[in-house]
């Protein structure tokens, strides 16, 4: 199954997903409603969801005159990569990190914290920013947040589906017999944990060819590498403080601790297996 047909086809999964949700708590109305909600927080996520992640993380821009090492790599980059120049931002965290965000190459934007431009050398910098600039170029930020915002949504409506459920649940209409209370109860307990592992397989799937097409743009594997190695020591020891769960998957590496049983669920595939695959790529 191609990496296009298969995102396409779990993208499809959770638009259905939150369909049946809306239909089971409802009925065709609320089927309908659901679908609705769908293609208007698609359609919000599209035109809007960049400036929201970079306002979220306080992402300033900065001029060349003031990172011109940030600058010339992100150019060698794109010209390589063949994508027009992003916007470029810096945001005020001592954790290192970086992502891109923007609904296409033409819109796209690229940020980095003050903490990664410290501890990575030219290398490992021109590793981590031909990593995020693939996710541009392959227009993974754009699924990535259809994916997010459809799971966000799914959850959401369980959510009220179980309030609902809890205070009497649907009534039965004139043209269906109800529906089983139980069975929509238990629809709108596993529909989230379904909708993360969807999530899940998406960004994973991507950040794996992300890494290997960015060494490819970069000409060598063992710069993003390194730099990933630096990345998982720094993370741990000081996660990200205004990091969210809704915006992790945009990050290289994931921004939360990984201390906990989420690092189960995390959107990211595990560091030391992302660091092995590069190795074995010998460019």
């Amino acid at each position: 199954m191609s990496n296009v047909f298969k995102t396409g086809f779990l993208l499809a999964v959770l638009t259905m997903m939150l369909v049946l949700l809306g239909g089971a708590f409802g009925g065709r109305q609320g089927m309908l409603i659901a679908f609705v909600i769908a293609l208007l927080m698609n359609f919000f996520s599209y035109w809007f969801s960049d400036k929201m992640v970079l306002a979220a993380y306080g992402a300033q821009p900065i001029e060349e005159a003031a990172a011109p090492r940030l600058y010339a790599i992100v150019h060698r980059l794109v010209t390589r990569a063949g994508i027009p120049m992003p916007r470029v931002y810096l945001i005020p965290s001592e954790t290192p990190n970086a992502f891109a965000t923007g609904r296409n190459p033409e819109h796209a934007a690229v940020a980095v914290t003050e903490g990664i431009m410290r501890i990575l050398d030219e290398e490992e910098l021109e590793g981590v920013l031909a990593h995020e600039l693939s996710h541009v170029k392959n227009r993974d930020v754009l699924i990535s947040t259809i994916a997010a915002t459809l799971a966000g949504a799914i959850t959401y409506l369980a959510h009220m589906a179980q309030y609902a459920a809890m205070f009497g649940g649907r009534r039965d209409d004139d043209e269906e017999g109800g529906s089983n209370p139980i069975a929509a109860i238990l629809l709108a307990i596993l529909a989230p944990i379904a909708a993360l592992l969807v999530q899940m397989a998406v960004s994973r799937a991507r950040e794996f060819q992300a890494d290997a097409t960015g060494a490819q743009v970069a000409g060598k594997s063992w710069g993003l590498a390194k730099a990933l190695e630096k990345l998982q020591m720094a993370n741990e020891a000081a996660p990200m403080a205004q990091a969210t769960p809704a915006t992790a998957h945009l990050f290289i590496v994931n921004p939360l601790s990984g201390q906990t049983l989420m690092r189960l669920f995390s959107t990211h595939p595990p560091l030391e297996e992302r660091i092995a695959r590069l190795r074995a790529m010998r460019i």
